[in-house]
């Protein structure tokens, strides 16, 4: 027989065990921030969660008034712990703890002490999910290392360096990806899953390219670049090679630039995918028509100076019979204009908004290749922008903001 002795004043490591807590009741005393960091993950496992606390956070206060959780507006009395299978002690008097970890032993509920982890008869653990997995680190009682530890773990299984997520056997389809304004930075954490267990990434040039560096090295890449005034894959063709490559039993990746639903054909492709019998799910991504300013410094609202924003494809001029844009009507709003694709456009559309009433003055921002290491920002005016655009040289893909919010920031250095 094999033991292991530890010095007086060491801990015995402890004994990891994933609790199933669906169903089962568990009891927070305490309300503040610590116990705000807690019950989300405990409301995920399913548990049904009685907070004891005189007062808590308002995010707590807010998940009792959703009826997510029972909320015992007092101190913790004898008998609270009745039918727990799990406790947490987080308050901040100590006597009060002591009192719960004790009631908590007397019943064999194993229970969490916040501000003296080896008075307790449990620990939480940093913890992290990917996908089906979920990694629990705990360093004895080191906070900060258990949560490096799991934050690197997790970041290797997304990025497919530990556990190789690609060779998992997964169903065949496709998933429409919105992969933000350019920064790999801003993908989703969804987004950056579905393309580390991708067979093949059908990708436009839009999209996050350095993301394309991390894909394992059978995954097929496909080139589905749109240039402007260029070569460009066409629509049909795209939608028949996503069908396609999963009718053939491949995991697809359709990787665009901001989200696939705004002006990104999105729907187009998932149409196609509908009509063909393959399954297309959608993991939406940050538009680049709100990120893309909002890296600039320019919000697209802005309390006491516009209410409403809308966002517009600019690809047909005013007047053109495909046009569905009333032009005269958006000016005359009121609201932030954000455009997108409209550099060519730029000086007809501009022309008809001052035209319809809109002050030749109005503050304009344009940001070309917003989020990628090319960007360009240029500022102007409504009277004038048309024609910055064409002397500089700036060209697509750039999100053009028309409003008074271009301005907000102007004299903020002086303010107060």
């Amino acid at each position: 027989m094999t033991t292991t002795s530890h010095q007086p004043d060491e801990q015995p490591p402890p004994y990891p065990a994933g609790l199933r807590l669906a169903g089962k009741r568990v009891v927070v005393v305490g309300g503040g921030h610590v116990a705000q960091r807690r019950i989300p993950a405990l409301l995920a496992s399913g548990a049904i969660i009685t907070v004891v606390s005189p007062e808590v956070t308002p995010a707590i206060e807010g998940l009792s008034a959703g009826d997510e959780i029972v909320w015992e507006r007092r101190g913790f009395a004898a008998g609270d712990l009745a039918g727990a299978w799990y406790a947490l002690a987080l308050s901040d008097d100590a006597e009060t703890n002591a009192a719960v970890v004790a009631e908590a032993d007397a019943q064999q509920t194993f229970c969490v002490r916040g501000d003296d982890a080896v008075a307790g008869t449990a620990w939480t653990p940093a913890t992290g999910r990917f996908d089906e997995l979920t990694v629990s680190v705990l360093a004895n009682r080191d906070p900060r290392r258990s949560a490096g530890v799991r934050d690197a773990l997790i970041h290797a299984l997304r990025s497919g360096e530990v556990g190789a997520p690609h060779y998992r056997r997964r169903s065949p389809g496709v998933v429409l990806v919105g992969g933000g304004p350019g920064d790999p930075e801003l993908i989703t954490l969804a987004g950056r899953r579905a393309l580390a267990e991708a067979d093949v990434v059908v990708a436009d040039r839009l999209a996050p390219r350095e993301l394309l560096s991390e894909l394992s090295s059978d995954v097929e890449v496909i080139d589905a670049t749109k240039l402007p005034r260029g070569r460009a894959a066409q629509q049909d063709e795209i939608n028949r090679v996503l069908v396609d490559r999963a009718l053939a039993g491949n995991r697809v990746v359709r990787l665009k630039g901001g989200d696939p639903y705004v002006f990104g054909r999105g729907m187009e492709e998932q149409l196609a995918c509908v009509r063909a019998g393959v399954e297309c799910t959608v993991i939406p991504g940050i538009t680049s028509a709100v990120a893309v300013p909002a890296a600039a410094g320019v919000p697209v609202t802005h309390r006491g100076v516009t209410h409403a924003f809308t966002v517009v494809s600019g690809h047909l001029p005013p007047g053109h019979p495909d046009s569905l844009v009333d032009w005269h009507a958006l000016a005359r709003t009121g609201g932030s204009v954000v455009l997108l694709m409209a550099v060519d456009n730029l000086a007809a559309i501009t022309a008809a908004m001052t035209d319809a009433g809109r002050s030749e003055d109005t503050p304009v921002a344009v940001i070309q290749e917003g989020g990628m290491p090319t960007e360009r920002r240029l500022r102007s005016t409504l009277g004038q922008v048309g024609v910055a655009v064409a002397e500089q040289g700036f060209r697509p893909p750039a999100v053009v903001v028309v409003g008074d919010v271009v301005a907000v920031l102007d004299g903020a250095a002086v303010d107060g």
